[in-house]
């Protein structure tokens, strides 16, 4: 999974690390017929470590993003469940606003909340899925908050595969702050009262929805 957030990198610049490629080719003290071996060995480790550093850096975008190959159903994390659901607004995409504790007091259906972003393949293979648990689930409230992402490349994927529940924006990732969450997509179930009865890390099929939906409001 990879983080439903993206944190900044430090701008402090680490300690440099000086290896014998930051040495001139000719303070090596080997004969001149070698040297060309020498350089081209060098240049191999080079490109070793950084083939390296590149599939280490695609793993990591991967395991942030969660679950995105995987065949096994959603499941719940590790924390707690029972924790008052956070207060917050966006802005969505019909122009006008969610704000959750407005919601409870008016509409008082719970909430299926799910967070998710368009560079998250997971996020974009599950939003059908969601759509059309939303669809025949009038009793509960859906709503999608993408997370740290550019709110045009969110709404024109959410219009393109048109998705008809409530979409937000949270663009520098405070909802997510809020929820902690870890990776995307995250998905909370959120009780009418305002209270979190489920947290789930990673991709959700209709047939999870609807069996989720069906344990804590039937």
């Amino acid at each position: 999974m990879i983080s439903g957030s993206r944190p900044d990198i430090p701008s402090a610049a680490p300690t440099r690390a000086f290896s014998l490629l930051d040495r001139p080719v000719a303070s090596v003290s080997v004969p001149w017929m070698y040297r060309p071996t020498m350089v081209t060995g060098l240049l191999s480790n080079r490109l070793r470590f950084g083939l390296i550093a590149l599939f280490a850096a695609l793993a990591l975008v991967g395991a942030a993003c969660s679950d995105s190959g995987s065949d096994e159903p959603a499941s719940a994390a590790n924390a707690p469940q029972g924790d008052a659901a956070a207060d917050f607004t966006v802005m969505t995409l019909d122009g006008g606003g969610f704000t959750l504790s407005e919601h409870l007091a008016d509409d008082g259906r719970p909430v299926f909340l799910n967070m998710w972003a368009s560079w998250c393949p997971p996020c974009k293979a599950e939003m059908p899925d969601i759509n059309a648990a939303s669809e025949s689930h009038d009793e509960v409230k859906f709503v999608g908050v993408a997370v740290n992402d550019d709110p045009v490349a969110s709404a024109d994927f959410a219009t393109a595969t048109g998705i008809t529940y409530t979409i937000g924006f949270d663009a520098d990732g405070t909802v997510a702050d809020d929820y902690q969450v870890r990776g995307l997509p995250a998905t909370y179930i959120i009780s009418a009262e305002g209270i979190i009865l489920e947290r789930i890390f990673g991709a959700v099929s209709e047939a999870d929805i609807d069996e989720k939906l069906a344990h804590w409001f039937s």
